[in-house]
């Protein structure tokens, strides 16, 4: 499986837990194990004109995710199909804001965020509430899968 993590930030992150996490998701989800992730740190400025050019919204955010092949979680019988994920853009910056309001380390939020990030590519989102309360339980279960804890509380915009 092809991770490539690119920090643009300026902000010290342990890209590598990104990686791990990012490959326990792949393999709890049954993606194929040559599907390719990007994601992609940016300061806020970045991030905001990425906020506007994806979903012309003023601002910066937390994370973006940009879908390419449109691939959806598969099973142990039929994993998804080897192709392009696609990009995950986070703010380590929002990220670091958003995890002291929550009470947990930046780190964490990160780690929710990338989680977040990856279940977008795959489909998932939170714009009802069936879907949110879906998309929001995986997070939880696969955080605290990888992490051993209780996943950090959702600070998602």
């Amino acid at each position: 499986m092809s991770i490539e993590v690119n920090n643009e930030s300026g902000i010290t992150v342990d890209e590598a837990e990104l990686v791990q996490l990012s490959r326990f998701v792949f393999e709890r989800l049954f993606i194929h194990p040559q599907a390719e992730l990007s994601i992609l740190l940016v300061d806020e400025p970045a991030m905001e004109k990425l906020h506007i050019e994806l979903m012309d919204e003023p601002g910066s955010t937390d994370v973006l995710s940009v879908p390419m092949d449109e691939l959806t979680p598969g099973t142990p019988d039929k994993p998804t199909p080897q192709g392009m994920l696609g990009d995950i853009a986070i703010c380590p910056q929002v990220a670091e804001v958003q995890a002291m309001n929550a009470g947990h380390s930046t780190q964490d939020e990160m780690l929710l965020l990338t989680t977040h990030g990856i279940l977008h590519l795959l489909g998932f989102d939170h714009a009802e509430p069936e879907e949110k309360e879906e998309m929001f339980d995986l997070q939880r279960e696969l955080l605290s899968a990888f992490t051993g804890k209780d996943a950090p509380s959702e600070t998602i915009q």
